[in-house]
């Protein structure tokens, strides 16, 4: 008789040696993600009659932008991690034990890239678009290096998806529970299957003009508010709800409104931004 797991295990490391260097796991999901969201984008951006030279420059700065961005938006709504009796405020900038808030990288790093764009020239709708389902890629494989750090999960479940956390990593008042939601890979479930999402919906619909990339954040928004709920790592709330909560929901509704406006402004535009034949 076959015997199914009664949970996930955790990785009994997070980082190997070689020879002086410190390699984090955490590091390489974020870079694993990096690579395979550029390729993807690249290639979109480029069937879309986009200069590659371009693309590489702008993308480039955004990505290095979008890290600062999002570790900023980690340590400063995070912040009592970091600052105050008995903290390390160097470990603020100690990015490999993880901590980066998804809103603070696509703020940054869309600025970024916008301002470039206008620096050269380039349509920034269909920058937008063309990266929208490589961001969300991105974001789904760097998810991976929660797994590593055994941090991000959920509340204590029975499950047999239940993530084993070793004692060391479970918040005050859950020590006694041994297995919990993982919702990372919730989340990387999600945005892999995002990604299909977007690609359909851009096909079906002959979406452009930017509604790509609007479509994308409504979509992320909704999966992170749901997943957002299940957490119980410490962090700052108002009113019961965690900030991120907060966050998700004012980023879906203005992304919706984004995303209505656009359709209404280009109802009868011819969809440039798509492949070209």
């Amino acid at each position: 008789m076959l015997l199914l797991p009664q949970s996930i295990p955790s990785p009994g490391w997070s980082a190997f040696h070689l020879g002086p260097l410190t390699i984090h796991a955490y590091a390489l999901c974020i870079l694993a993600g990096i690579v395979a969201g550029w390729s993807l984008a690249v290639r979109r951006f480029t069937a879309r009659g986009g200069d590659r030279d371009h693309f590489e420059e702008i993308i480039g700065a955004s990505v290095l932008a979008g890290i600062v961005g999002a570790r900023l938006y980690h340590v400063i709504t995070d912040h009592q991690l970091y600052f105050g009796a008995g903290r390390r405020p160097m470990e603020a900038l100690y990015i490999w034990n993880g901590g980066l808030g998804i809103w603070g990288g696509v703020a940054l790093g869309g600025i970024t890239a916008w301002l470039l764009c206008r620096r050269k020239g380039v349509d920034f709708s269909v920058l937008a678009d063309a990266g929208a389902p490589g961001l969300i890629l991105a974001q789904a494989i760097g998810r991976l290096g929660n797994w590593f750090n055994q941090e991000l999960f959920g509340r204590p479940t029975t499950r047999p998806w239940g993530l084993e956390i070793d004692a060391v990593h479970r918040p005050d008042g859950f020590e006694q529970f041994a297995t919990f939601h993982p919702t990372f890979a919730y989340e990387m479930l999600w945005n892999l299957a995002g990604v299909a999402f977007l690609l359909w919906a851009e096909r079906r619909f002959r979406l452009a003009h930017g509604r790509v990339f609007a479509l994308y954040v409504a979509y992320y928004c909704a999966g992170r508010l749901w997943i957002e709920h299940l957490r119980i790592d410490p962090v700052n709330t108002a009113a019961g709800f965690r900030l991120n909560e907060y966050t998700s929901v004012i980023v879906l509704l203005c992304a919706v409104i984004v995303f209505m406006l656009l359709s209404r402004r280009h109802e009868n535009d011819e969809a440039s931004g798509l492949p070209q034949a």
